[in-house]
């Protein structure tokens, strides 16, 4: 790992922290409905609003109502993503022409932009309107991280709160998310991505005519999208020639400040930000990985005023940092160490000179190795997605981070609101294996944790590695799912497991070598996007229920503390242990593997 590589981590987590920490007092003051200086403006739109739906600010929910409004408002908006694509043809703002999305694909679609996964099986600047783009994929990326929002409020309330049936009113805290906390932050970023070259407008797509004209192959596709392959279930490929090209043009600034800020992923473009439209220099790049860790990092400080302990705020901030400076150590010695295979092959000393600078296969000479690896962390420790590099191109441990960091549950930092109400999720589970090993009723920031959380919350670990590990047996049994494999062995089956790790964790990256716009894929991804969204979050919203009606005990000499060092390693132990003990078996067959064959060759 290189001087400038420990200097750029350094630097961007500075920021960060600085950045985080003012912002999550602010959002400290947006969960509590205490008037914010300045925003008297945003205080009589949020009221107009509730005045147009019938809703009092003051309505409290239990955690069953708060349940059920979150799962009704979301299998509209999935309806609503569904019906914009089907109906894309006819629809306005489409200079394209684009034809209407196919079912399957819609399906996938809506499904993604719902549960904050933006996991993409089409090109983007081939497929959706500018209509689509707008109302559809970029409301989602709003509404997904309001979400997620919502729900970390309603469990930080779970635990502040003194014997109370109600975790707050799920649509007092959509409305109050998105309005102080996603619009004007996305105002912000947006003006700040355009500045940096990001290009937001209507323009019809621009035709340019090459200097030397491009021969080329690719596999053939149906009119939907599909691949055609031949009797052996192989791609069939087709011999074409390049005379011009197309310049893809649209408001892609406006949807990338909240691709990032909500941990959504979805890009405008099939190189999402390895697009020079979406991710010009280096300055941008700088801006959207701060924009990823944001608001995840602010919550810790939200959570730690709001519970009238800011160190319980800095102890999970700490567990979240500690993790993430290991693995993001990992991917960038990785990154940077020469290929085995071209130290075997006894190469000339020129090239092993530049080998031995690091490993530059699918990434961009304009970012380097130092911020493609450090993106790679950032967007797979966060349930972002985003990727500025090709993920396939990583070497095995390198490659191995990005799955990790998803298989952890995306908790270091992880997604907005996400990262912290999981990480709360471990933090019970800590206590409750500290309690366990001392003889005393395991409490946390003054809650019991009896029998009921503990259920609650190990359904919330358990499901999303039990939609990874079938999903991915099913798919390596079946036909029609070892079809888009495009590399065998090892690395194919690290295709498939990182596929549904990303869709279960609702992150969206992917490995990209993987044909996974087809049915058989559109549906079993979708299915475990779904679930690994709402089958988390209620359980969680059953534990804040059930904390919030706790009395809150004092502390006493008997009380373990949930701020220092001691409970930081707890916590950061139980994190990696569970991770080590659903995937370990299955990462043997992939990453693991694939590495060893390295220096078998």
């Amino acid at each position: 790992m290189t001087s400038q590589s420990i200097m750029y981590l350094v630097a961007f987590l500075a920021v960060l922290l600085v950045l985080a920490y003012s912002l999550g007092l602010f959002m400290a003051k947006v969960a509590d409905g205490t008037s914010i200086r300045g925003f008297g403006w945003l205080l009589k739109i949020e009221n107009v609003l509730y005045r147009l739906a019938g809703l009092s600010a003051q309505s409290a929910m239990t955690w069953k109502s708060y349940a059920i409004a979150l799962l009704v408002f979301n299998t509209l908006g999935a309806l609503f993503v569904y019906a914009i694509q089907r109906l894309q043809a006819w629809l306005p703002l489409n200079p394209q022409a684009f034809g209407n999305v196919s079912p399957d694909s819609s399906f996938n679609t809506a499904v993604s932009f719902v549960s904050n996964t933006n996991w993409q099986g089409y090109s983007g600047e081939a497929t959706m309107s500018y209509l689509t783009q707008m109302l559809a994929l970029t409301g989602q990326n709003f509404f997904s991280a309001a979400t997620g929002i919502a729900v970390a409020f309603a469990l930080i309330r779970g635990f502040s709160s003194r014997s109370a049936k109600s975790i707050g009113n799920f649509w007092v805290d959509l409305t109050r998310s998105t309005l102080y906390i996603l619009l004007p932050l996305a105002v912000v970023v947006s003006i700040a991505l355009m500045g940096q070259g990001v290009i937001q407008n209507f323009s019809a797509y621009q035709q340019v005519v090459l200097i030397d004209p491009v021969t080329y192959q690719q596999a053939k596709a149906t009119s939907d999208g599909q691949p055609v392959v031949d009797a052996e279930g192989k791609p069939v490929l087709e011999t074409l020639t390049a005379k011009t090209q197309t310049i893809a043009m649209g408001p892609v600034a406006s949807q990338e400040a909240i691709k990032m800020l909500g941990t959504n992923g979805g890009g405008f473009f099939n190189a999402n930000s390895a697009h020079p439209y979406e991710n010009p220099s280096s300055v941008s790049n700088f801006i959207q990985m701060l924009a990823i860790f944001l608001i995840p990092a602010g919550l810790c400080f939200t959570f730690g005023r709001l519970v009238g302990d800011m160190r319980q705020g800095w102890a999970v901030l700490g567990a979240m940092t500690l993790i993430f400076v290991v693995m993001t150590s990992i991917v960038m010695i990785a990154e940077q160490t020469a290929h085995p295979a071209m130290q075997v092959l006894g190469v000339d000393q020129t090239t092993t000179a530049l080998q031995s600078g690091g490993y530059m296969e699918g990434k961009e000479t304009r970012f380097g190795i130092s911020a493609s690896a450090l993106f790679t962390a950032v967007t797979t420790a966060a349930s972002c997605g985003a990727v500025n590099n090709m993920h396939d191109s990583l070497m095995p441990l390198g490659g191995f981070v990005p799955l990790v960091l998803m298989q952890f549950g995306e908790v270091v930092f992880g997604g907005v609101g996400t990262g912290l109400y999981g990480m709360l999720i471990f933090a019970i589970l800590a206590v409750f294996i500290a309690g366990l090993m001392i003889g005393r009723t395991p409490e946390y920031l003054g809650k019991k944790i009896q029998a009921y959380e503990m259920k609650m919350a190990s359904i919330a670990i358990l499901v999303t590695p039990t939609l990874v590990l079938v999903g991915t047996a099913i798919a390596v049994l079946l036909e029609p799912g070892k079809v888009g494999i495009a590399n065998p062995g090892a690395h194919g089956f690290s295709e498939i497991l990182y596929a549904f790790t990303s869709a279960a964790n609702n992150n969206g990256s992917a490995f990209a070598g993987l044909s996974a716009n087809t049915p058989f894929y559109n549906t079993m991804l979708a299915i475990a996007m779904w679930f690994g969204r709402f089958a988390m979050i209620v359980p969680i919203l059953a534990v804040a229920g059930s904390l919030a009606g706790k009395q809150r005990l004092e502390a006493n000499a008997g009380t373990m503390p949930t701020h220092g060092p001691l409970f930081i390693a707890l916590l950061v132990g139980v994190v990696v242990l569970v991770g080590v003990l659903n995937y370990v078996p299955a990462l043997a067959l992939g990453p693991i593997v694939e590495h060893l064959q390295l220096f078998a060759r």
